[in-house]
């Protein structure tokens, strides 16, 4: 198994941002925004950013959702994330022992992803809307790619 962006890899990612959020929960297309907010903060005027700005990630949205459904199947089996039902639709939390897990973690780049959570959910997401976020994203991630395909003629 290939570690990177794997459910395993997304779902600590995906459970730091909701111990950030506890016991407020957080639906699927928020939990997108707010990672890859998270990966490329720098474009964000956040931290510097976890991942490289590659010219393609245009496309890792798009893919995010698939293996962050995964990566919650994971965190609700292992008891650390559950699923309420909400009027709004489903809604993913973390359980009292999603943020005691997340604190435990000592590896530096688990002290990153605390920090850029923090920042993600406390100074980009409030007030943002999903849909647009994404639109927003992909559309950056578009221009960004055609105009180093243009550089590249």
């Amino acid at each position: 198994m290939n570690p990177l962006n794997s459910p395993l890899e997304v779902g600590v990612r995906a459970l730091t941002l909701l111990a950030e959020t506890y016991p407020e929960p957080l639906d699927l297309a928020q939990l997108v925004v707010l990672d890859h907010a998270l990966l490329h903060s720098g474009e964000f005027d956040g931290p510097p950013s976890l991942h490289p700005d590659l010219p393609a990630r245009a496309g890792e949205i798009g893919m995010k959702r698939t293996v962050l459904e995964q990566a919650l199947l994971v965190l609700i089996r292992a008891g650390l994330a559950g699923v309420e039902n909400r009027s709004e639709g489903l809604m993913y939390k973390a359980t009292d022992r999603g943020p005691v897990f997340v604190d435990v973690l000592e590896a530096p780049y688990a002290d990153s992803l605390r920090r850029r959570a923090e920042w993600a959910v406390h100074h980009y997401f409030p007030g943002t809307d999903s849909r647009a976020a994404t639109r927003d994203i992909v559309n950056r991630a578009a221009d960004t790619l055609a105009w180093a395909e243009s550089v590249h003629e």
